[in-house]
């Protein structure tokens, strides 16, 4: 069988300008990770990102701990599917209709890094709206059209690929939540409570033959537990 591991990018740059940066922490996660897989002497036959910086940086990181070592490694491959959807997009688009009830959601949102639990508490329940299809709006992506994105990638990794080869996909949790429900049909809910807990430059290992997939490991981060150091045990 052949093997596809998930990777979600390092820690971001959550409340900055700019969140699609990595933090040196996350540059550090990604390092540690590629050092761990080329210590098991990963050998990687693909491996591809989605298009964010994020995304693209964590590769190129984990990527050259590999070349170090003199592991031969694939070019990086980018494909778009394999993006993050906009959770901007998310509260600002669907924030106005919870205003009512929370009056401060605005704020809180807005100043996310001070206000972690209440940030998370509200965008919990926004993205509770957005994969309802309840509330679907126009100018959003729909869940549904972000899940057939994902889908897409995924058949296209597929199709190309034969039956012994390992894929790396370093991509983010909403995608990799997407792949969840796809591939073991948990529903979109449940799958968020998974996906609350996807530490970054973790991975998960989904199996394959042909266009048989099965999911074999979830969130492994060992690489950053044998280090023992809390600080770079991150959720964003």
């Amino acid at each position: 069988m052949g093997s596809i591991y998930l990777i979600r990018h390092g820690q971001a740059s959550f409340g900055a300008d700019d969140y699609d940066v990595l933090s040196p922490i996350g540059i550090r996660q990604a390092e540690v990770l590629g050092a761990h897989l080329a210590q098991l002497g990963t050998h990687l036959d693909r491996s591809v990102s989605g298009s964010l910086r994020r995304q693209q940086h964590t590769a190129d990181s984990a990527l050259q701990q590999l070349r170090a070592v003199g592991i031969d490694v694939p070019p990086l491959e980018t494909d778009p599917a394999f993006n993050e959807f906009d959770a901007d997009a998310v509260i600002r688009t669907l924030l106005p209709d919870i205003l009512g009830e929370e009056p401060e959601a605005l704020h809180i949102l807005r100043n996310g890094a001070n206000n972690r639990a209440e940030f998370q508490r509200l965008f919990a329940e926004l993205i509770g709206r957005w994969i309802s299809g309840e509330h679907d709006k126009p100018e959003l992506q729909s869940w549904q059209a972000f899940v057939e994105q994902v889908q897409g990638g995924l058949s296209r990794l597929l199709e190309q690929a034969d039956s012994k080869q390992n894929i790396a996909v370093f991509t983010s949790g909403g995608t990799i939540t997407a792949l969840l429900h796809l591939i073991t049909g948990i529903p979109p809910a449940q799958a968020f409570e998974l996906n609350w807990q996807i530490v970054n430059t973790s991975l998960s290992c989904l199996k394959f033959r042909g266009s048989q997939v099965t999911l074999a490991s979830f969130n492994s981060h060992v690489h950053l537990q044998l280090l023992k150091a809390p600080e770079l045990i991150t959720y964003r």
